[in-house]
């Protein structure tokens, strides 16, 4: 009995063995991954293949012990009972998330628990099917350690879609490094009304801009193409009409024509899209009462039958919980997430709803075959990426070569680009480096304040701050610092001290503007979006959350400025700003006027760059700057008819989409417009000559107005643009590619078309700063001449 019973034991032993080394075909990655997935989802059950459309906040799912970084319980028991395939912000630190310098990830322990969840996922679980982890990334990865750019606003003010491509590489590598494998961004919202809290992250207000740029930082990011070592899965964020909601709420219904959509809003998705964006974010807004997380005609119909998306669309965070708690069109949270699915969202950002879907086959309210075609389009990326037979990154390669001195120079490069010049008055700048500068202000010396939203924590000096830029650039020595005021807190002014300041120097260098800092005293939605309150007063006028109901600087900023103005000393004012504050006061009282943005880790060297010469600024607003509030919304290719002025002011922005000054002077001549070889595109050039004293970058822009129209058309749309730079005295010739694409409109039938008639073509330095006008006319047969 002894003997049969030993025997037995080996048998069993031997079978197990045997089935644990035995092959299925998703495991052979020498067959095609369409076979793959078909194999692998045939051996899945109901619950695995819902897991893998529930993607859950993670950054509870470690331990760290010691030099090692070990699954936490909690993540254990969530692959156990939800067979989680999908994992969110892991790696994420900030006041939010409650991980900080020092119990939050380096890009080595990083890397170690991204290796440790995998681990236990493919040594614990049935299929062994491998994680796909997601990180924000709207500006650099959103963890600790990790290089941070410019914002989206001050990314889009480069208007180089070249380096917002090498951007795009960096922001790849430090995730993959590190074990993640989507990145969250670009952001692709249309900024059309500055109250809103989220402006920072986007490309600013037109469309081709946001789609030049946007489609840049997908090619950077990989463009699609999984295979490579360094590739992310590009999320297009938010899906759609989010930067346009009704009186500038985060989140509010928005209001939006199909005509619209198909104009303005629809087209940088597209772009990028084509570039290789493999996943699409919904947003938070109803668009014609219709939740944007529920909105089959956009996700299926659209994003997937005409445009032949192949990736997967994921809810923004909750937003399929939101239709249920906050819109009220579903009676339970289980209907929310049918509605979504049979929609064409795949994974469940917060994975409630979602895990009430297994309930909702049994009871026949959902088909599994749908749950099959959301789990296909996820699992064919994982396959896709190589993660079954690679799931696992080398610790110490990412502690060597995240936040590198090369990508530290990306950042600088970007910010520099970015800085935009608004007014130069009498050529103040630059300085001189032989002055006594007094650098003053809320945002002289704040390392956060320079960040921007979606920001992890930085340790002490990684940030160069402008004190910290212009002491390097001129020596301490020559610099007098006062903080004068805090940018909110009025309790925290001490005004006189920077009068003083200026009073010892030859010129001030005040620092204003806003911050989207995040501490730890503000409060927080279970979305992540700030609450603004009264009780805690921190810099944090801007970031998701925190709107606005007028544009001004907040605190005592104003007394500040104006009485270093009382002073007599030359005022040379830089904005720090995650939206288009207005800046009247600051235009008529300021010998200089810049705004950085949010210009990163980098940004206080690249200002000091800047007002000191060693960076000729070449930076153009990518959205309008308004006069004043009333006007909004005031964006530059607004349909006809003309604005008329109002009754108190005149209807004109203060700032026209694309301004932005040189230290140089540039002229533009010869205006070529000429039919290409097939006869259906033109080409547009024109001479460009450095006329001025220094070397420098112009930015180039074409924009178009179609004369006779059948629908309503913009008095001018951007159609075009280069960044070029032009040494003193010498010229270059601009060519831009018309395509039918640029010269066609939405139609009465809401398709677009080429209507014959004449086009009037715009060159010049901004919206409004038209140096060069021609005429092309389209014949009946689509020839031009």
């Amino acid at each position: 009995m002894k003997r049969f019973l030993l025997f037995f034991g080996f048998c069993v032993i031997c079978s197990i063995t045997v089935s644990a080394q035995k092959k299925f075909p998703y495991q052979d990655a020498s067959l095609p991954v369409d076979q793959r997935v078909d194999d692998l989802i045939g051996r899945m059950t109901l619950e695995e293949k819902i897991g893998q459309l529930r993607c859950t906040l993670a950054w509870d799912y470690y331990s760290i012990q010691g030099k090692n970084v070990v699954p936490s319980e909690k993540f254990k028991k969530d692959i156990r009972e939800g067979n989680i395939g999908m994992l969110w912000a892991t790696y994420r630190a900030d006041p939010w998330t409650r991980k900080s310098l020092e119990n939050g990830l380096t890009p080595e322990l990083a890397a170690k628990a991204g290796n440790a969840l995998q681990r236990y996922v493919i040594e614990n679980t049935r299929l062994g099917i491998p994680l796909f982890l997601a990180e924000e990334a709207p500006h650099g990865h959103m963890a600790i350690g990790a290089t941070v750019f410019p914002t989206g606003i001050g990314m889009a003010a480069t208007w180089s879609p070249e380096l917002i491509e090498r951007v795009g590489e960096v922001i790849g590598k430090e995730i993959r490094l590190q074990g993640g494998h989507i990145s969250y961004g670009p952001v692709l919202d249309l900024a059309r009304d500055p109250r809103w809290s989220r402006v920072e992250e986007t490309y600013g207000e037109d469309p081709v801009l946001t789609g030049e740029i946007g489609a840049a930082m997908v090619r950077g990011t990989g463009g699609g193409l999984l295979h490579r070592p360094y590739s992310t899965l590009a999320t297009l964020k938010h899906f759609i009409a989010y930067g346009t909601t009704e009186s500038g709420q985060n989140g509010a219904p928005s209001f939006i024509g199909q005509r619209e959509l198909l104009e303005n809003f629809l087209p940088p998705f597209r772009k990028a899209i084509d570039a290789g964006a493999l996943s699409v974010m919904t947003s938070y807004n109803s668009m014609d009462g219709i939740p944007c997380t529920a909105n089959g005609y956009l996700l299926n119909d659209v994003l997937r039958g005409e445009w032949n998306f192949r990736g997967f669309v994921v809810s923004d965070l909750y937003s399929i919980d939101v239709m249920h708690n906050n819109y009220h069109v579903t009676h339970s949270l289980q209907e929310a997430g049918i509605q979504s699915l049979q929609a064409g969202v795949d994974a469940d950002l917060g994975a409630n709803a979602y895990a009430l879907l297994g309930d909702a086959v049994h009871k026949n309210l959902i088909r599994e075959k749908d749950i099959d075609t959301a789990v296909r389009r996820i699992l064919r990326l994982k396959f896709e990426m190589g993660l079954f037979e690679n799931p696992y990154v080398e610790p110490k390669k990412a502690a060597r070569e995240v936040g590198t001195a090369q990508a530290k120079e990306v950042a600088l490069q970007t910010a520099r680009a970015s800085v935009t010049l608004l007014k130069n008055e009498q050529h103040i700048l630059p300085l001189k480096k032989d002055m006594h500068v007094a650098v003053i202000g809320p945002n002289a010396d704040n390392c956060y304040n320079m960040l921007g939203d979606y920001t992890s924590p930085q340790p002490d000096g990684k940030v160069i701050t402008i004190l910290d830029g212009i002491k390097k650039k001129i020596g301490a020595e020559h610099v007098i610092y006062a903080k004068g005021c805090a940018v909110r807190d009025t309790t925290e002014s001490n005004i006189a001290e920077a009068v003083n300041a200026a009073r010892k120097a030859d010129a001030v260098v005040v620092c204003v503007g806003g911050s989207s800092a995040r501490d730890f005293k503000t409060s927080y939605k279970e979305t992540g979006a700030a609450i603004a309150d009264t009780k805690t007063i921190s810099d944090m006028d801007c970031g998701e959350g925190f709107d606005r109901a007028t544009l001004g600087v907040l605190g005592h900023q104003q007394k500040l400025m104006e009485a270093l103005k009382q002073t007599g000393k030359p005022l040379i004012i830089v904005y720090i700003e995650g939206r288009p504050l207005e800046k009247n006061w600051a235009h008529r009282n300021g010998d200089a006027l810049l705004t950085a943005y949010y210009p990163g880790e980098e940004g206080g060297t690249a200002i000091a760059d800047v007002l000191f010469g060693d960076y000729n600024p070449a930076g153009r607003l990518p959205v309008t700057v308004p006069a004043n509030v009333g006007q909004i919304p005031v964006y530059y290719n607004k349909k006809a008819p003309v604005p008329h002025d109002y009754v108190e002011m005149s209807a004109k922005p203060l700032y026209p989409f694309g301004h932005g000054l040189s230290y140089t002077s540039f002229e533009y001549s010869h205006l070529q417009i000429t039919p290409a070889a097939d006869g259906k595109q033109f080409t547009v050039s024109c001479n460009v000559r450095n006329t001025g004293n220094y070397d420098g970058d112009e930015v180039v822009q074409l924009y178009l107005h179609d004369e006779i129209a059948s629908t309503v058309q913009p008095l001018k749309q951007l159609k075009h643009f280069k960044r070029i730079h032009i040494k003193r005295g010498e010229s270059t010739t601009i060519k831009f590619l018309l395509t039918d694409e640029d010269l066609s409109v939405i139609g009465k039938d809401m398709k677009p078309v080429i209507e014959p008639g004449d086009f009037t073509i715009m060159v010049g330095a901004s919206s409004e700063d038209i140096r060069l006008t021609g005429t092309l006319t389209v014949k009946n047969d689509g020839h031009g001449n």
